[in-house]
């Protein structure tokens, strides 16, 4: 049934687009306007895609975008589905299907992140080299179809670490302080209390966050190579440091690495394009 129906949304966009993609991306928090850069044939509102669930957190879009970014095909989705707005893993993850099936070669996801290493502050960027997931679902749970993927799909390189050490040079370069980091996702909504900032930084975490992790898993499942950029929105570690923190205060921090963070993406995608 999630085959068919992959495949039914999958022939509703090229009924009425021609963009053949090369390349994925999921913008999150904040980060929608990075579609500014793109020249768009079409956009979905995801509400009105077959299977697609509507985004309903402010700073998300929720808009499916096909066309060209510096030259490159492209389908980015502006805005993601989360765990917290009460979709099932299967529902939040099923773009992530969709855009392999319309034949992205290359995954390309953004978040923002609360850090949980003293030397990450706030405004600089983590590239994911490896996860912990203590969210409470897993979007593979359930009967595995082998059309989509292996039933036990290896993770051990899940993250590529040539390709983030290539990107924390052209961070640099673009001025913006960059970093590798063990990304641990949460359920949310709520932004976890000290103890629980503290337990992340115990285990080995460098960030902190509410998505991401369903949409590698589902994209490693596909065979799909994936990047992940967190963009570092506050600061959770020491403790003595912690400073109560609103949704507003993440998209203004996220905001203001953004225009730095497009540059990045330009070299980012002219390298996998």
């Amino acid at each position: 049934m999630l085959f068919d129906q992959i495949q039914e949304t999958v022939a509703f966009i090229r009924q009425r687009a021609t963009t053949q993609p090369k390349l994925g991306i999921i913008l999150g928090t904040g980060l929608s306007s990075m579609t500014e850069d793109i020249v768009v044939e079409r956009e979905f509102v995801y509400g009105l895609l077959p299977y697609f669930c509507a985004a309903t957190v402010d700073s998300h879009r929720g808009k499916l975008i096909l066309g060209t970014l510096h030259g490159v095909p492209v389908v980015a989705m502006a805005g993601r589905l989360h765990y917290y707005e009460g979709y099932s893993m299967q529902e939040l993850t099923f773009p992530v299907r969709v855009l392999h099936a319309l034949g992205i070669e290359h995954l390309i996801i953004s978040n923002a992140s609360g850090s949980v290493n003293g030397d990450i502050d706030a405004g600089d960027l983590i590239f994911l080299r490896d996860h912990i997931n203590m969210q409470p679902d897993n979007p593979l749970r359930g009967p595995n179809d082998p059309r989509l993927g292996p039933r036990f799909p290896d993770m051990l390189h899940a993250y590529d670490r040539e390709l983030n050490a290539w990107a924390i040079t052209r961070a640099e370069a673009h001025g913006l302080k960059a970093h590798e980091g063990v990304y641990l996702a949460l359920p949310g909504p709520n932004l976890e209390t000290p103890a629980e900032y503290h337990m992340a930084h115990v285990i080995g975490a460098d960030c902190i966050g509410m998505s991401t992790v369903p949409e590698v898993l589902v994209a490693r499942h596909c065979g799909l190579p994936v990047f992940v950029v967190s963009v570092v929105s506050n600061k959770c570690y020491p403790i003595a440091e912690i400073q109560p923190t609103t949704v507003a205060d993440v998209i203004a921090t996220v905001q203001a690495v953004e225009p730095k963070l497009r540059g990045v993406m330009k070299d980012l995608v002219e390298r996998l394009g």
